[in-house]
């Protein structure tokens, strides 16, 4: 794809170079209420950070690190940027995260003020009278007056605007260094643990130039908002590549109303995790069956799985329907999606495209696009990213390393951390892989969940996680090698798997445990026949008890098998 790229040196110069193309277009579409909308054009929002961030100048905190934290909304995004364009560094909090965890984040990260929604009103204002931390102002995202030693963000917005247009020039005139940390991202993991990822403006427009390279999205493009803002994931490939391109952008009400937003906002584009599609797909298959017409669906996908997309989507008009009609591309990530969803949706004409990364990376190393797609791979690597492998064994298979300018500053005040994962400039991703004679690339799993056999082959837990969790009435998996008792080295496969209720009555009349447990260990002899022998799952737990996940939604493979021994 051969599009033209603005370059840009960092995030302000962004907002200032793409203001002049777009400034007119929507940049928001937000819901007031039922049927009721606000549209802010890209002008309105690049005037509102503007505005913002000379409010928080004038309060004393240039140069300053500042928190936010709530749920996906524009005054999340105004917050954002109005810190990271010109005021200081920003600190996106996991708004997951339990009170005391919370606390602990704000003092590690020396934060002075922080913005927050009205949910979070509580928590934040008992941490504030807390001697260990330094926070200084508490911004209201919610309140529509400054009260009781409480900002409101719509008032600072307002106090801004009057000192703008009284001539101070002092958040417009600012000047970023690229180069140096004015983002700080907390891992998932305990605090104590958690490091701190230390990006700069470099890092992230590089990442935003590549995506927007290779990805067919632009201006006309309407995007929506559902995962969390706080991942680098959804604000690089969601909020700050929206503002590159000059789309507009809505805000999911929420997982149960993903389709109903898809349709209200006609959205041609989003970024979801596997769970999303992997429960479309479901949805859709399961209308169809409830009509009787699956089959002449699944006939009629084989007679046009050579044709293309733009005859796929004619043919199947009504499934994209189902997604308001307008889907142009969807793109996963987070964890390996089913090739089997992927290649139905590419059937019924609907780009959705792989993509990996990691927040060290900011975030997106490989992704599939128009061009460059093979199911199963995360694609090539993006432009400005290098990548290889180190330590392949015989089937080309070893840890992915990669380099480029996207890549993190390095944790930060932790060198030890750091140089466990960088060498000269390549960052080591702790994931296993290999890259076929074309340059996809494709992920195998995590190197520290691998399961070693006692015949030396390996086993990787995700792509056997995939295939139980195809089994109807399974909602996930937890795949694990458990030591047999008279063979310290004879590991034999196991599962646990958590599965639904109503779904197990429905599909199968299962309803007692017994039953259940005897319906989902047949389903699992029928995966075991299409594995070799070695990989067969020999044992199973069930349980209706979900797995322990961190706020990104990946298997705590270490937690959960501790709960397994318990």
């Amino acid at each position: 794809m051969n599009k033209e790229i603005i370059q840009v040196t960092d995030l302000k110069d962004m907002l200032n170079k793409t203001r002049e193309l777009y400034g007119d277009k929507p940049g928001y579409k937000i819901k007031i209420e039922k049927g009721k909308y606000k549209i802010y054009t890209h002008n309105e929002i690049r005037d509102m950070i503007d505005y913002l961030g000379t409010a928080l100048i004038s309060l004393g905190l240039k140069n300053k690190r500042i928190a936010v934290i709530g749920e996906n909304r524009y005054e999340w995004e105004l917050a954002y940027l109005s810190v990271v364009c010109g005021t200081g560094t920003i600190v996106p909090l996991d708004k997951s995260l339990p009170p005391n965890e919370l606390e602990e984040l704000i003092e590690r990260s020396e934060i002075e003020a922080i913005f927050y929604s009205k949910k979070y009103e509580d928590i934040i204002e008992k941490i504030k009278y807390n001697d260990k931390n330094k926070l200084k102002h508490l911004i209201s995202m919610d309140s529509d007056i400054h009260l009781e030693g409480i900002y409101s963000q719509k008032e600072l917005i307002e106090k801004g605007k009057e000192l703008v247009q009284a001539g101070n020039r002092e958040f417009i005139d600012s000047k970023i260094n690229p180069e140096e940390m004015r983002i700080m991202l907390f891992t998932s993991g305990t605090t104590s643990k958690s490091k701190v990822v230390a990006l700069s403006h470099k890092n992230l427009v590089t990442n935003i130039m590549d995506l927007a390279s290779v990805l067919d999205i632009d201006s006309d493009d309407r995007m929506l908002s559902f995962l969390p803002l706080h991942h680098v994931y959804e604000c690089t490939v969601g909020m700050l590549l929206s503002l590159y391109v000059g789309a507009e952008r809505s805000f999911c009400d929420g997982i149960r109303h993903i389709v109903e937003n898809l349709n209200e906002y006609k959205i041609t584009s989003a970024a979801f995790v596997p769970a999303i599609y992997e429960s479309m797909y479901k949805n859709v298959k399961r209308t169809l069956e409830k009509e009787g017409r699956l089959w002449q669906i699944e006939k009629m996908m084989e007679e046009y799985k050579d044709k293309s997309i733009e005859e796929k989507k004619e043919a199947f008009q009504e499934i994209h329907n189902m997604f308001g009609g307008n889907i142009k591309t969807f793109i996963s990530g987070a964890a390996a999606l089913d090739k089997g969803v992927i290649e139905t949706f590419r059937n019924w004409g609907i780009n959705l495209y792989q993509a990996y990364g990691l927040t060290e990376t900011s975030p997106v190393i490989g992704i599939e696009t128009k061009e460059n797609s093979r199911v199963g791979s995360i694609g090539k690597a993006l432009p400005h990213v290098k990548a290889k492998i180190e330590d392949a064994n015989e089937e080309g298979i070893g840890e992915l390393v990669v380099k480029g300018p996207s890549i993190m500053l390095g944790y930060y005040n932790d060198d030890e951390a750091t140089k466990e994962v960088m060498t000269d400039g390549w960052f080591y991703t702790g994931d296993l892989a290999k890259i076929d004679e074309d340059g996809y690339i494709f992920i195998c799993g995590r190197k520290k969940s691998v399961i070693v056999l006692k015949n030396g082959k390996n086993i990787f837990p995700e792509e056997m996680e995939n295939l139980v969790n195809k089994i109807e009435g399974v909602k996930e998996s937890f795949i694990f090698g458990k030591q047999q008792s008279d063979d310290r080295e004879n590991i034999k496969i196991h599962v646990k798997i958590i599965y639904d209720k109503d779904i197990m009555r429905e599909a199968y009349k299962a309803e007692t445990y017994d039953d259940i447990y005897r319906v989902l260990s047949d389903k699992i002899k029928e995966v075991n026949r299409m594995m070799p022998k070695y990989k067969a799952i020999r044992g199973i737990i069930i349980s209706e008890q979900p797995l322990i996940k961190t706020t990104t939604n990946k298997i705590k493979r270490q937690a959960n098998l501790e709960l397994i021994k318990d």
